[in-house]
C-alpha cells in the first residue's frame, strides 16, 4: 500500500437513500472508524444558489469541493478527523436502526474474526489505538460521484465507492418525514413541494450517467459503474432494505480492502 494513513470508503445516493444510516453502521463494525458528512461542507445560506424562487441545498454549487477535498487529502494523510472541519450532520437524526441488532452483532463478529492474525484483513485497519494499520474514513454525500465532484478531484481519493438507489416515492416519504436538518445558521426546513422541485431534479440529473437511458429509476449501466469503479447492488432493485444493504456493504467493503492490501 501506498505511504498513507487511512482508506476511504464513500457513499452516495438520493437524499433520503439511507447513506447516513449505513455509514454509522459502518462505523460500528469496522474498528477505527470515523465519519467526514458531504454535508459538513455547505457553503453559507448567503452563497447558495436560488431555483425557483427556493434555496437550493442540493446541487454541486451549494457545497465548498475545494475544502472537502482539503479534508479527504488531511485524512489519507494522517488517519485523523480533520481539525478545520466543524460537524453539525451528527445533530441531525436519522430515525430508529432498521438493521436488528442480530445482524449487527454477526457483522462485528465477521470483521473481529477477518481482523484476527491469519484472517485475509489481519494489520489492513488500526483495530486497536497505536497498532499498525489503515484507520478507516466513511464519506457520506448526495453528490460524490457527479462530474462537479470529479472536476475538484474528489473520486480519486475514495478507495471505496458505494452507490445506494432509492425510488422517488420513498425518497419523498421518507424526506417529508425529517423534521429538518441543522445547518450553520440555525435549521432549515423543507419547504412543500422542494423534493420535487429542487431535490430529486437535481439528483437525476447528476446521476443519470450511471443508468441506462440516463432514467434513475430504471436498469443501471454496469459497464459505466465498472469503469468508474462504483459498487451497487446491481439487479436487486430500487428499494432495497438495509439489512440486506448493510450485509452486501460489510462484504463489499472486506473485499475491497483486500484488493488494496493486495490481497486479492
Amino acid at each position: 500500500m501506498e505511504d498513507r494513513k487511512a482508506v476511504i470508503v464513500g457513499i452516495s445516493g438520493a437524499s433520503s437513500s439511507g447513506k447516513t444510516t449505513l455509514a454509522r453502521l459502518l462505523r460500528d463494525v469496522f474498528p477505527g472508524t470515523f465519519i467526514l458528512h458531504e454535508d459538513d461542507f455547505y457553503r453559507p445560506e448567503t452563497e447558495l444558489p436560488s431555483r425557483d424562487g427556493l434555496l437550493d441545498w442540493d446541487c454541486a454549487e451549494a457545497i465548498d469541493i475545494p475544502e472537502m477535498t482539503r479534508a479527504l487529502l488531511h485524512i489519507r494523510t494522517h488517519g485523523t478527523f480533520p481539525p478545520f472541519v466543524d460537524s453539525k450532520e451528527d445533530q441531525n437524526s436519522i430515525g430508529e436502526c432498521p438493521v436488528s441488532t442480530s445482524s449487527i452483532a454477526s457483522a462485528k463478529s465477521k470483521v473481529a474474526a477477518w481482523l484476527l492474525p491469519g484472517a485475509p484483513g489481519h494489520a489492513i485497519l488500526q483495530d486497536a489505538p497505536h497498532a499498525s494499520g489503515l484507520r478507516m474514513c466513511v464519506l457520506d454525500g448526495f453528490l460524490l460521484y457527479s462530474s462537479e465532484m470529479e472536476a475538484g478531484g474528489v473520486p480519486p481519493l475514495l478507495d471505496a465507492k458505494l452507490l445506494l438507489l432509492v425510488s422517488k416515492a420513498r425518497a419523498t416519504q421518507r424526506r417529508e418525514r425529517r423534521d429538518g436538518y441543522v445547518t450553520i445558521e440555525g435549521f432549515w426546513t423543507d419547504p412543500p413541494g422542494y423534493v420535487d422541485k429542487i431535490v430529486w431534479p437535481n439528483y437525476a440529473a447528476a446521476h443519470a450517467r450511471l443508468f441506462r437511458g440516463g432514467d434513475v429509476e430504471g436498469d443501471l449501466d454496469e459497464d459505466v459503474l465498472r469503469e468508474m469503479g462504483i459498487r451497487a447492488q446491481v439487479g436487486k432493485g430500487l428499494d432495497v432494505d438495509m439489512e440486506t444493504t448493510f450485509v452486501w456493504a460489510v462484504e463489499t467493503v472486506m473485499a475491497r480492502l483486500e484488493e488494496i492490501a493486495g490481497r486479492r
